[in-house]
Formats: C-alpha cells, structure tokens, sequence
C-alpha cells in the first residue's frame, strides 16, 4: 500500500468520525427539543390577539387600551417563542390617548394583515378626542408606522381581507339596523376600502348577528377564503366568562353568510367555572408554510378563584372537516400544554432581568398611561430619572409612572431609589397597577416608608414605616394571590414586612375592565408644582 493510499483511507476514517460526531450531536440536539408547548404563549396583559404570516416569519399583535406606547408586535418564527419588536402606535403625535381618558378605554382590538410588501394594522380608538376607526401601514414590522387613516365607520374591532382580485375589504362590528331585535344584538358587516383614496366605497352589508337569534356581542369578525369558500369567524357572548368563537359561510364574499351547526366552534363556558382556563374566544387563525392550521385566542387563568392576569395569549391548533374548523381535535378546549407545531424550534435569546439603564432610550417592555405631552423623563448616566409632576395615579392622567406588565403567578420585582423630599405632598416609589380605582402603592416621603392600597376608589393607609436614608430599594413578591413587600438600604439588608397583602384587589373579578396589572416605578407632587426628581438605578423582574 502506498503512501498516497494511506493518507487517503485516513482521511476517510477520519471524515467518517466526523459525520458520526455529527450525526449524534444532531440527535442530542433533536432530543432535546420540547415536543410540547405551553400555554398561554403570551403571557400577561396581552388581550385580542391578531397574526398574520410573511414567509416563515409569524407577527402577532394585542389590544392596550389607555397605555403608550400602543398595539405591541411580537415576532416568532415557531409561534411558540415570542420577541417584542415594537408598537404600531409609538409617537405622540399619532394619535392622542388624552387626559381624562377613561380606565380601559383607547385602544380596542386591533388586527394585523400583510398585503404586497405592506403590513397593516386597523383598530379603533374608543373615546378618544379623535375617536373612531383608523389604520395604520409600515414596510418594516419593527415600525416606524404611519401616521393614521380615519374611516367613517361604526363600530369597534374592524380586520381586513384582500380577495382573490385583489381588492380590499373591511369587517366592521356592529348592528346596521334602526333598532335591535334583541338586547346586546350586535353583528358583522362588510364593505370595500379602497386603500389609495384611504376611505370606504361602494355598498354596506350586514352579514351576520350572531349564530343563533339571541346571542349577544357578536364582534372581532375576521374574514378568510379557504378552499374558495368564504368564512367569517366572530367572537359573542363578551369578552368574559360567556366568551366563544363562532363561524358562518358563503360562497360569495357579500353573503349570504350561514351559522355552522357545530356553532360555538370553539369556548369554555361549558366547562364550569372552577375550570382553569376561562373565557377563551376572540380567535384569529393562520396557515403555516407547512399547511397545518393554528389559532391565537385570548383567554384567562384562575389563581384561588380570582384572574389575576387579565386576558391573555393562547395557542391551539385547528383542522378542517369539510367547511368547519375543529379547535383541538378530539378535546375541543385550549389547553395548558399542547403539541407544539411542526415549525422549526427557535427560542430568542432571553432578555436580562435587570434593566441597569444604561441604553439612550427606555426598553420596549416600558409602558405609560396615556400619552405624554412632555418629557418628564430622562436616561443619565445610568440612571432613569423621574420628574415629581402634580398629577397623581389616582387621576386619569399622564402621570409619572413608568411600568412593564406583570406575566407571571409567581414573580419578583424590585429597584434601587435615590430620592429625598423636606415635603409632605412629593413622594417616590413603586405602584403596582390595574387601574385608577384599583392599586397598590408603596411610597418614600420624606422621613417615612408608606403602602397604601386603593380598592375600588377608597385608599386604605397599610402601614408607615420610619426610614431617614436618601437611597431605598423597594421589593414586592407575588405569590398566587399573596403580595409581600420589603425594603432596605442594599440588597443584603433588606426588611420584609409583616403584614400580607390580597392581589386580588388588581384581579379582574374586583378591578373590571379590559386592562391589566403593571408594576414600576411611580413618583408625585400631588397637585402642587415641583422641581424634584427621583432616580432609579436598576429594576429587575423576575418570574416563573
């Protein structure tokens, strides 16, 4: 044998290990992927979910109500795992969600479509000081978006659908006759929009009211062509416990349109209301690049009776017999852990859980109440710091409060404060947020520690605790419905206090509404004008 014949049969082998190397790293690899999901995929306050598909890429979008900025969009590329990539509703000067802006009202449900080359998101702004319908475009997801096109429409909760010869359609919610027929009679209703002109033409027509002849809150109509059948799928029944998914159909995209005898295709009202997962409708479904079919859908989660998450996002898959779309098959219910779907497994690299402040603009998890007419905040040097304004959190207004969503039963939130006052009315701390009427407060004033919750409108002062040093860390813990609070000088000195506080003051069944709970940091002069600031070193959420 040659040397020329020897250096070739060791390459070989050695090749041959390789690949073999390979091959089972490939198979570790594959092991090690999760065959299940589980739910909800979004968690937190993240109601009416809408998606659409561009290629392999996924973009989801939610409801946010009275918060800046507005109308989050996630992006996935396995409709499991989720990344925050901006807001369709991100400048002030969009739109205004002005003071006096009721609790849970501005943004309602909005829905996400993609059309050659141009993604568009359409929702309504529910009492706004330019209320009504408008949609907005962008090349890019991650934004910038445009400024809004209004449209003369009623109603809340509008989507669009491009037909086969390229026009466009907008489903509108509402009930186009004089008078209803029955209490809370609502319905779907389709007409054209010509996108260039930005307005709607041509003929109005109601297509639905519901599936049977008394179901109430017929709204969130999307309309899909699949197999050259028309189906129009709506959310009744409320968005609470009486929540479902039904679907009608017609072979002309103006009807007329019939109820599914399968109707309600997809809820949990029959499920009984110790069930743990509740209220589940408000549905969008998607196609993927494989051909399986999935739906998102909002849904809500019992801790000891009580919702203490609001409304969030659900996955579930969907098949078709014949016409009618089967949520689950062989279980019909959304549940807790699922098959995941046959897309390829990408998890984004999770993000710290501390916020050290150090970037030029604020994380796209922060959020405000309202829109914010001026700059009350400042990045520096490493610190976020706020200006003490007379608006307070009791006021439907744009206070000085900057808060993420809280998305687990089980979490850890806490920050470092520097901050001191000779005055009574100027205070600093942490809030831990549903709306004006239900909160939470944990505040230094200037020589005192003090917890104030407020339950429906009435505060209640928790405790007082004396604390003199200018630099404070504040700490909640939730656990299920239990809320502990500690504080301290360092993080190696810190003080629990005794007395346990009830989150269901910021559950649904207690605060109401569309929204859901937050938690930041918060500072006030309370009605009196003032020049001071607090700043904030670092916040950390942690949740399981």
């Amino acid at each position: 044998m040659n040397r020329k014949t020897v250096l070739i049969l060791v390459a070989i082998s050695v090749f041959l290990k390789c690949q073999s190397q390979i091959n089972t790293d490939n198979s570790q690899i594959s092991s090690n992927l999760p065959d299940t999901f589980n739910n909800p995929i979004i968690s937190g306050y993240h109601p009416d979910p809408s998606i659409c598909r561009v290629g392999d890429d996924y973009y989801l979008v939610n409801s946010t109500f009275e918060w800046f900025p507005g109308m989050p969009i996630h992006h996935s590329k396995d409709l499991v795992n989720w990344e925050l990539i901006g807001y369709g509703l991100h400048r002030p000067e969009q739109l205004k969600l002005q003071e006096g802006l009721k609790d849970y009202m501005g943004i309602f449900a909005v829905t996400i479509r993609y059309h050659k080359g141009l993604f568009y998101l359409i929702t309504t702004c529910v009492q706004c000081e330019k209320g009504g319908n408008f949609y907005i475009t962008a090349k890019n997801p991650e934004g910038p978006w445009s400024d809004p096109v209004w449209l003369d429409s009623p109603g809340i909760d509008p989507s669009l659908m491009w037909d086969d010869n390229g026009k466009c359609y907008y489903v509108g919610h509402g009930n186009l006759n004089a008078k209803p027929e029955w209490k809370d009679q609502q319905g779907a209703w389709i007409q054209e929009l010509d996108t260039k002109q930005g307005k709607l033409i041509g003929e109005r027509k109601q297509l639905t009211f519901g599936h049977a002849n008394n179901a109430v809150w017929t709204e969130g109509p999307h309309l899909y062509k699949i197999n050259n059948k028309y189906m129009l799928m709506v959310a009744e029944g409320g968005t609470g416990y009486m929540h479902a998914t039904t679907v009608h159909h017609s072979d002309a995209i103006f009807g007329p349109y019939v109820a599914d005898q399968v109707n309600p295709v997809l809820t949990h009202r029959h499920l009984g209301k110790d069930y743990p997962i509740h209220s589940i409708g408000h549905t969008d479904i998607i196609e993927t690049q494989n051909g399986e079919w999935w739906a998102v859908m909002l849904g809500k989660r019992y801790v000891d009776g009580y919702t203490l998450l609001a409304r969030e996002t659900f996955l579930c898959p969907v098949s078709f017999d014949d016409q009618t779309p089967i949520f689950n098959r062989g279980k019909g219910i959304v549940e807790l852990e699922m098959k995941r779907p046959n897309l390829p497994w990408t998890p984004f690299k999770k993000k710290p859980t501390r916020d050290d402040f150090e970037s030029n603009k604020l994380g796209l998890e922060w959020n405000m109440l309202r829109t914010p007419e001026s700059k009350w905040y400042a990045l520096q040097n490493g610190n976020l710091v706020l200006s003490l304004r007379p608006n307070s959190i009791d006021s439907l207004t744009n206070p000085s409060l900057i808060a993420r969503r809280v998305q687990h039963h089980n979490f850890e939130a806490s920050f470092s404060m520097d901050f001191s006052s000779k005055k009574k009315n100027e205070m600093a701390g942490m809030i831990i947020y549903r709306s004006s009427e239900c909160h939470f407060q944990f505040l230094k004033e200037k020589d005192e520690l003090v917890i104030i919750q407020t339950l429906r409108k009435e505060k209640t002062e928790i405790e007082r605790i004396k604390y003199q040093d200018q630099k404070v860390i504040l700490k909640a813990e939730g656990k299920g419905r239990k809320l502990t609070l500690s504080y301290g000088a360092s993080e190696d000195q810190m003080k629990r206090l005794s007395k346990v506080l009830d989150l269901k003051v910021i559950s649904h069944e207690i605060a109401d509404g569309f929204n859901g709970p937050y938690i930041g940091m918060y500072t006030t002069s309370n009605g009196q004008k003032s020049k001071s600031v607090a700043s904030f070193d670092w916040f950390e959420y942690k949740g399981e």
